[in-house]
C-alpha cells in the first residue's frame, strides 16, 4: 500500500475521532453529515478605511498616502446584499471618527454611503437594485412631554434610499395613542409592497405595530391577533415571513403547542394579510415558550431557515431552551437542531446564544452567528467571534466550527458575532458587537460596481412626512395674504384628491364640506363609500407647511383636522387616498386611488391671531 493511501483512512479516522471527543460518540453520524465542500473559503477580517474627516479637520495621518489605522464602526444593526458585489450594511457610529449612517459594498471594499439615517439597531430591506428602506433613528428636535421627558428616538423612523439619494423620510410626533414604535424588522416583496414591524402595540391595545408601503404611502396596518414584538422579516416564496419573540409566561404543553411563532404576511391584494405559519414542537418537555427567543430568518433560492437561542432570563419554573434550527424546503418546516435531536442544540452549542443565520445560495447549508449568553448581555470588545456551519441534514463539522479572528492570524479579538449574510456561495459576511467585519471567500475577485446610486456620498435627509414642520416666525414675501387680512381670493386653495396608476369612480369620496374652527384649524368632513386610508397634506408651493399622518379610517362620514399657520400659508391642499376594499359599484385593483376635486370655503379674517 501506497503512504498517500495509508494517509487518508487515518486522516478520516482522526477527524471522526476528533468529532466524537468534542461532541459525543452518539452524534459523529450527524457531524460527518455536515462535513461539506467550503470551495477552499476561509474567513478574513476586511475592515474599511474610516472616513474622510469634514473639511479643516485634521486626519487620522499626517503622512499623505499612508492609510489610516481602522477602527470598529460602531453598532451595526443589519447588513443586506442585493448582488454579491451590492451590499449595504446600518450602524450607530462610532464616536466622531464614524458617524451614524450607511456604509455599501462594491465588490472591491466597503465605503461611507451616508452619513444621515443610521440608527441605534436599524435595519434595511430592499425594495429594487437601485433601492432600499432603512429603519432609522428619528432626528433630534420633538419637544418633550407634560413631565419633562424627550421625545423616543431609537429605531421609530423610516429613510427610502433611492436613485441615490434620500428620496423620503417617514415619522411621527411623538406622545400620540398612534405614534410609531421601535421597529425590529424590514421586508420587501417588491417596490410597491413593504413591510416594517416592532414594538406591540400600548396599552390597552391588542396587536404588534406594523408599517405598510403601498407604493404611494406609508400607512399602519397593524397585527392585531397577538401582542407579541416582531423582530425579524425574510421574504420567501412570494410571502414575507415575519418572527416574533413569544412573551414569557406562555407555557407550552403536549395538548397545546403554543402560539405561532412565525407569521406570515401575503402581497398586496392578497386576504387574509396575516396568517400563523409555524408551530412546530420547538420546545423541550416543561419549556415554556417564553424561554426560547425569536427565530433569526433567511432565505435563499426557495429554502428558508429559522434559528434561535435562550431568551436572557427564561420564566421562573421553565426547563431551559437550547440552540434551535428549522429549516423550510418545498413548503414542510422541519426542526434541524434542538430538544430532541441527535446531538442536540445544548450538547453542541452549550450555553451559546444566536444572533444571526444566513442562508448560503448554491449549497445545502447556512452559517449561524453564535454569541455565549454572558457577553449577549454585556457585549466585550475582547469576545471572539463564534460562527458555525449546519448542513440539512442538521450536521456541524469541527472544522465549520470557527472563532474568528483565527488563532495565529496576529489580530486580536474584534468582539462577538453579531449579523451575518451570505450573498453567495462560499461568499459570507460578519460584523461583531463592536463594528467589525469578516470576509468569508476563497479569493474569487468581483466585478466592481459602478451604478452611480452607489458611489456618492449622502448628506441630505429630507423633511419627514407625518410630523409638522417647524415653521418661520415671520411670513415671507409673496401674494398668500397678509395678517389680519382674508386669503388672497377669499378661499382656501382647491383640494386635489391624487391618483395612481388605476382609477377608481370618484364615489370613494362625497360630501366634502369645510370650515375653521379654533381660529386657524382646518377641519375636513367627507363621506367614504368605503374603508380607505386618507392623508390631508397643505403645501406652499412645493414644500410641505402641514400634514395629517396617513391614517386608516371606516366607511361612513368622516373627518381630519389640520392645524395651519398663518404666516406659512398653503397654496395647495392636496387629500390623498387609498381604498382597502371594493367600492360597492366596481372592483378596486390593488393600490388604486381615488381622484376628485372641490373648492373649500373662504377662510375667515385671521386678526387677532397675531401679536
Amino acid at each position: 500500500m501506497s503512504v498517500r493511501a495509508l494517509r487518508l483512512p487515518l486522516l478520516v479516522a482522526a477527524v471522526t475521532l476528533s468529532l466524537a471527543i468534542l461532541w459525543g460518540a452518539t452524534g459523529t453520524r450527524a457531524l460527518a453529515e455536515g462535513l461539506q465542500d467550503d470551495g477552499g473559503a476561509s474567513w478574513r477580517l476586511e475592515q474599511p478605511q474610516p472616513p474622510p474627516p469634514p473639511p479643516g479637520v485634521p486626519g487620522c495621518s499626517s503622512e499623505p498616502g499612508r492609510p489610516c489605522t481602522p477602527v470598529g464602526l460602531g453598532k451595526i444593526g443589519d447588513i443586506k446584499f442585493w448582488a454579491p458585489n451590492r451590499g449595504v450594511l446600518i450602524t450607530a457610529g462610532n464616536g466622531s471618527t464614524i458617524p451614524p449612517g450607511v456604509w455599501a459594498y462594491n465588490g472591491i471594499g466597503w465605503h461611507e454611503l451616508a452619513n444621515v439615517c443610521g440608527a441605534t439597531d436599524g435595519r434595511i430591506a430592499w425594495a429594487g437594485p437601485d433601492e432600499f428602506w432603512t429603519i432609522s433613528d428619528e432626528r433630534p428636535g420633538q419637544p418633550p412631554n407634560a413631565k419633562g421627558e424627550p421625545a423616543p428616538v431609537e429605531d421609530n423612523t423610516l429613510c427610502r434610499f433611492s436613485g441615490g439619494r434620500v428620496v423620503a423620510s417617514y415619522a411621527s410626533p411623538a406622545f400620540n395613542a398612534n405614534s410609531y414604535a421601535a421597529m425590529h424588522a424590514a421586508g420587501c416583496l417588491g417596490p410597491a409592497d413593504c413591510w416594517f414591524a416592532g414594538d406591540p402595540l400600548p396599552a390597552g391595545q391588542t396587536g404588534a405595530f406594523h408599517l405598510h408601503w403601498d407604493g404611494g404611502g406609508v400607512s399602519e396596518l397593524p397585527y392585531t391577533a397577538e401582542g407579541h414584538s416582531v423582530q425579524d422579516m425574510s421574504p420567501s416564496e412570494g410571502q414575507m415571513l415575519e418572527s416574533v419573540r413569544i412573551s414569557p409566561g406562555d407555557r407550552v404543553s403536549e395538548p397545546s403547542p403554543g402560539p405561532p411563532v412565525l407569521h406570515a404576511i401575503n402581497p398586496a391584494g392578497v386576504q387574509p394579510v396575516f396568517e400563523p405559519v409555524l408551530r412546530l414542537p420547538l420546545y423541550a418537555p416543561e419549556e415554556f415558550a417564553g424561554a426560547l427567543d425569536f427565530l433569526h430568518l433567511s432565505t435563499a433560492e426557495g429554502i428558508a431557515w429559522g434559528a434561535a437561542g435562550p431568551q436572557a432570563e427564561a420564566p421562573p419554573g421553565s426547563a431551559p431552551a437550547q440552540v434551535t434550527v428549522a429549516r423550510n424546503a418545498g413548503g414542510s418546516w422541519r426542526q434541524l437542531l434542538g430538544p430532541g435531536t441527535e446531538p442536540s442544540g445544548a450538547a453542541l452549542f452549550p450555553s451559546q446564544v444566536v444572533d444571526g443565520i444566513a442562508a448560503e445560495p448554491g449549497t445545502e447549508s447556512a452559517w449561524l452567528a453564535l454569541d455565549t449568553q454572558q457577553d449577549a448581555a454585556q457585549p466585550s470588545p475582547t469576545a471572539a467571534a463564534a460562527v458555525a456551519r449546519i448542513s440539512s441534514a442538521g450536521g456541524v463539522s469541527q472544522e465549520d466550527s470557527q472563532s474568528l479572528p483565527a488563532p495565529g492570524e496576529g489580530i486580536g479579538p474584534k468582539g462577538a458575532a453579531a449579523k451575518i449574510a451570505c450573498p453567495g456561495a462560499h461568499d459570507c459576511w460578519l460584523a461583531t458587537t463592536q463594528g467589525w467585519l469578516f470576509h468569508l471567500t476563497n479569493g474569487e475577485q468581483l466585478e466592481p460596481d459602478t451604478d452611480p446610486a452607489f458611489a456618492g456620498l449622502i448628506t441630505e435627509r429630507p423633511e419627514d412626512e407625518g410630523v409638522p414642520q417647524t415653521l418661520p416666525d415671520s411670513p415671507p414675501p409673496d401674494d398668500s395674504g397678509l395678517p389680519g387680512e382674508t386669503p388672497k381670493g377669499g378661499a382656501l386653495p382647491e383640494v386635489t384628491v391624487t391618483a395612481g396608476a388605476e382609477r377608481v369612480p370618484v364615489a370613494l369620496l362625497s360630501k366634502i364640506h369645510t370650515r375653521v374652527v379654533h381660529g386657524s384649524t382646518l377641519e375636513l368632513r367627507f363621506h367614504l363609500a368605503v374603508r380607505a386610508r386618507v392623508r390631508l397634506i397643505a403645501k406652499r408651493r412645493h414644500a410641505i407647511v402641514a400634514s395629517t399622518r396617513t391614517v386608516t379610517l371606516g366607511a361612513g362620514n368622516r373627518k381630519l383636522l389640520l392645524r395651519l399657520n398663518v404666516h406659512r400659508w398653503p397654496t395647495k391642499l392636496e387629500l390623498k387616498t387609498h381604498p382597502l376594499a371594493p367600492l360597492p359599484t366596481v372592483s378596486a385593483a390593488a393600490g388604486s386611488s381615488e381622484s376628485v376635486s372641490t373648492r373649500l370655503v373662504a377662510f375667515p379674517k385671521l386678526s387677532g391671531l397675531l401679536p
